[in-house]
């Protein structure tokens, strides 16, 4: 059952249910309603039931500049072809002025100008916010409901900020990390904390010099102290090469059992991490301890102790 947020407006229930029909009739300005409620507060999706051993959200990420959005849309043209439709969490930078994402990767995506499949595709930027990570909190609930709505598959790209990837194994079922050539050795990965959560890696831009090159030394990075390792994959999103059969192999892409524990690990620092932004007090409290009122260790307790 959808649940109202802490900051759910009067008669906000009585639009619910009306928005929730309309995106699933395919009422896409609803649907826009429906997220920005989510993205506000004012509504919270339950978690979807639905079998792991098919994954429903996946998590694309890596570093700034190796092409995850280029990329992303190779795949979903490819995705589209099959049937499949496919909604986009586009996880963007905030404004530091107006908090707003800036649709930035919207802008980079052929497919929604294809007047051919992008009824089958639907694209959202979400703003990073005041969250510590790199996937809002609030992009889960988001996910959720766009399953509820009837999409299948949603696909989480997240902004490439670094060791703060981490978080968005806090929301899929599934994590490819995005690589690139000249991004030096398979060893600043692995210090990122990706290396560990990944399903499976794609090396892109393989036309370029150092892809190959990368690509072996990931391998061997991810061989090291691990019965089980992800599948490293070259593809070029500019040439197409790889994209085809890469996009099946995602499709059917299963769990890797060496990052369970890392997963379940970051679910349950995102959860804590939840609890204490959506405390109504916590903006109280924050300025009560910038202020010299409240030590930290008071501060904490009080918003620890009353959710328990």
């Amino acid at each position: 059952m959808v649940k109202a947020g802490t900051g759910t407006r009067p008669n906000q229930g009585e639009n619910l249910n009306d928005r929730i029909d309309a995106a699933k009739s395919g009422d896409r300005r609803a649907l826009a309603r429906l997220l920005s409620s989510i993205e506000n507060g004012e509504v919270r999706f339950p978690e979807s039931q639905h079998d792991v051993s098919d994954w429903k959200i996946l998590a694309l990420t890596g570093p700034p500049g190796v092409g995850k959005s280029c990329l992303l849309d190779r795949f979903l043209h490819e995705w589209v072809e099959s049937g499949i439709r496919v909604a986009v969490l586009a996880v963007d930078p905030s404004s530091p002025r107006s908090g707003g994402a800036l649709l930035g990767d919207r802008v980079r995506m052929s497919i929604v100008d294809d007047e051919n499949k992008k009824h089958m595709v639907y694209v959202r930027s979400v703003a990073t916010r005041r969250t510590s990570g790199s996937v809002p909190l609030v992009v889960r609930d988001m996910a959720f409901c766009l399953l509820e709505v009837g999409w299948d598959k949603v696909v989480i790209e997240t902004v490439g900020a670094g060791q703060s990837e981490v978080r968005c194994a806090a929301v899929a079922d599934r994590i490819v990390l995005i690589e690139g050539p000249a991004r030096g050795d398979g060893i600043q990965a692995e210090k990122a904390g990706l290396l560990e959560l990944a399903d499976a890696v794609i090396v892109n831009k393989s036309d370029l010099d150092g892809a190959q090159r990368h690509a072996n030394e990931l391998r061997e990075s991810l061989q090291l102290g691990h019965d089980e390792a992800p599948e490293v994959r070259l593809v070029s999103a500019l040439h197409g090469t790889g994209v085809a059969e890469t996009s099946t192999k995602l499709l059917a892409l299963k769990q890797s059992a060496r990052a369970a524990r890392a997963r379940w690990r970051e679910r349950f620092l995102s959860h804590h991490e939840r609890l204490l932004l959506e405390h109504p007090k916590f903006d109280t409290v924050l300025s009560n301890v910038e202020e010299g009122l409240m030590s930290f260790e008071e501060a904490y307790a009080q918003l620890r102790d009353e959710h328990e």
